[in-house]
């Protein structure tokens, strides 16, 4: 499949997992991905963390455009930005004529009264800025790096709430069209992220059949991060293959890889059953990414994941039912 066909099937990519699967180093790599194939790309973030400006080593994100990969000739540029809901709020007060009150709703703390009073008006503030900008045209693709899984279902969720709570007025205005929006397969997918582990795997299924029956949201393929590559000869003895290239091992060296190469096969066959089991559970292409083993991924790193990506979706045959 065309990478690009492939990314921008859905104007908008909400990226979304358990916590501590690499969810937001996903975003990037997939961030990265998209520019190189000629994708004017956007990153969203909405916790507020720094994770991804330090991947690219780069200051802290704002609410305000900050280009994370200049456009030259092997990129066409990644920017980012975070989006808060009382910068979303002054935002859309602003555009309407009403600054001065926006500050003050803000300034005097009545936004968390009114966010106590109406539940999910917060996400609907985010998401709302969000569908204005991919109605807006200015970038090819826009990635949004979700909250951990748990709250994304409640966020995604805002908007349904709202309209059927909300039945008049600019609220529910702002809730259907947010809601038309994450309905609308040629506009936004959710790609769900995990690593090949019991606890995470049963969690993303969870997850995918709630996006899918209480939100109404598509979801594209799952990116399973942390995937141990196969490592021909691991069943071989130590003692005996130094042998074979002139190598004389002591009985501790010996030992100890013969203990290694154990463990890795276990943790192989481990992650592959978790794999298995995630494909009989849940019908949708897996994109697999290599562990890593470092604690801080830079801009190589990033580079790295990111044409794994590509290759991935080019294997994927055919486009993802919507």
């Amino acid at each position: 499949m065309d990478p690009a066909q492939f990314l921008t099937a859905s104007g908008v990519i909400i990226v979304a997992g358990k916590g501590g699967v690499g969810k937001t180093a996903v975003t990037a790599a997939l961030a990265v991905g998209a520019s190189s194939v000629g994708l004017r790309t956007l990153v969203i973030e909405v916790e507020g963390k720094a994770g991804m400006a330090a991947m690219f080593q780069s200051g802290g994100l704002s609410y305000d455009d900050q280009v994370l990969v200049h456009a030259a000739a092997q990129h066409a540029g990644v920017t980012a930005r975070t989006i808060t809901p009382d910068d979303a709020l002054l935002d859309y007060l602003a555009d309407r004529g009403l600054k001065r009150i926006s500050n003050r709703l803000v300034s005097t703390g009545l936004l968390d009264l009114v966010s106590t009073a109406i539940p999910g008006i917060r996400d609907i503030l985010v998401l709302g800025k969000v569908k204005q900008i991919e109605r807006s045209g200015e970038f090819d693709l826009v990635l949004l790096d979700a909250p951990a899984a748990g709250h994304a279902i409640s966020f995604l969720k805002s908007a349904s709430g709202l309209v059927d709570a909300v039945k008049v007025g600019p609220i529910n205005t702002q809730a259907a069209d947010v809601l038309e929006l994450l309905t609308d397969p040629g506009r936004c997918r959710v790609m769900l992220v995990t690593v090949p582990e019991e606890t995470p795997v049963n969690e993303l299924v969870e997850t995918a059949y709630s996006l899918e029956d209480q939100v109404g949201v598509a979801l594209g393929p799952v990116v399973v991060n942390g995937v141990y590559p196969d490592l021909p000869g691991l069943a071989t003895d130590p003692a005996a293959a130094a042998t074979e290239v002139g190598i004389t091992l002591t009985d501790a060296d010996a030992d100890l890889l013969a203990r290694s190469s154990t463990f890795r096969s276990i943790r192989t066959s481990l992650q592959e059953a978790q794999l298995d089991r995630m494909a009989e559970q849940l019908p949708l292409d897996q994109l697999h990414l290599p562990f890593l083993f470092t604690t801080d991924l830079d801009r190589d790193d990033l580079e790295h994941l990111a044409s794994l990506l590509i290759r991935r979706i080019e294997d994927i045959p055919d486009m993802v039912s919507t």
